[in-house]
C-alpha cells in the first residue's frame, strides 16, 4: 500500500493530538511517564519513511533485518526515535539504515540515511536485554556528516 500525502497529513496531526494527550495524563499523574514509544514511535517512523523517502514496507515484523524496500531493491532498516539524546538498538548489521527523530510537534528529523556498515562498524559488541546494539544519534549524525549525498537514497518529499 502507498503512503499518500493526505495519510501523512492526518497522522500528523494525529501525532500532535497524540503529545496534547500524553501531556495532559502527566500533568494529572505527574510521577508516572506518559511517553508514546516502543511499537507506536517505530511504525511511525515507517510510514513516515516510505512517504518522504519512496519505500516500500514489508509486512510488519516478517523480516528480521529489514522494513521496506528502495524502488532499486535496497533493504532498509528504519529506526525511529522520540529522544534526541537517546540512542537506537540494531540486532544485526542492515544493508541500508535510515533513523528518524520524530518531534513533539510532528516535524521530522533525518538522523542518519546510508549504508549500513558504516555504523555497525561503530558499535561495540555489548546487547542489551532485548538483544539489540545500541549507537547514540549524536555518533550516527557525526556518521552521516561523513557520507556524501550519492552515499544516500534521496527524498522524493520535503520533510517538515
Amino acid at each position: 500500500m502507498a503512503v499518500t500525502e493526505k495519510m501523512i497529513s492526518e497522522a500528523r496531526l494525529e501525532i500532535k493530538n497524540l503529545y496534547q494527550i500524553t501531556d495532559h495524563l502527566a500533568a494529572l499523574f505527574p510521577h508516572r511517564p506518559f511517553t508514546p514509544d516502543g511499537h507506536l514511535v517505530g511504525s511511525l517512523g515507517e510510514v513516515l519513511a516510505a512517504y518522504y523517502f519512496d519505500l516500500e514496507l514489508t509486512s510488519s515484523s516478517v523480516t528480521s533485518n529489514y522494513d521496506a524496500l528502495t524502488p532499486d531493491g535496497k533493504k532498509v532498516q528504519i529506526k525511529a526515535t522520540q529522544n534526541p539524546k537517546g540512542k537506537i538498538g540494531i540486532r544485526s548489521e542492515p544493508e541500508w539504515l535510515l533513523v528518524l527523530l520524530l518531534h513533539r510537534n510532528a516535524a521530522v528529523e533525518e538522523v542518519y540515511n546510508g549504508p549500513g556498515d558504516i555504523p555497525w562498524a561503530q558499535i561495540e559488541e555489548q546487547h542489551n536485554s532485548n538483544g539489540q546494539c545500541q549507537i547514540s544519534l549524536s555518533k550516527l549524525k557525526q556518521l552521516q556528516s561523513q557520507i556524501d549525498k550519492d552515499g544516500q537514497f534521496a527524498k522524493i518529499q520535503r520533510i517538515p
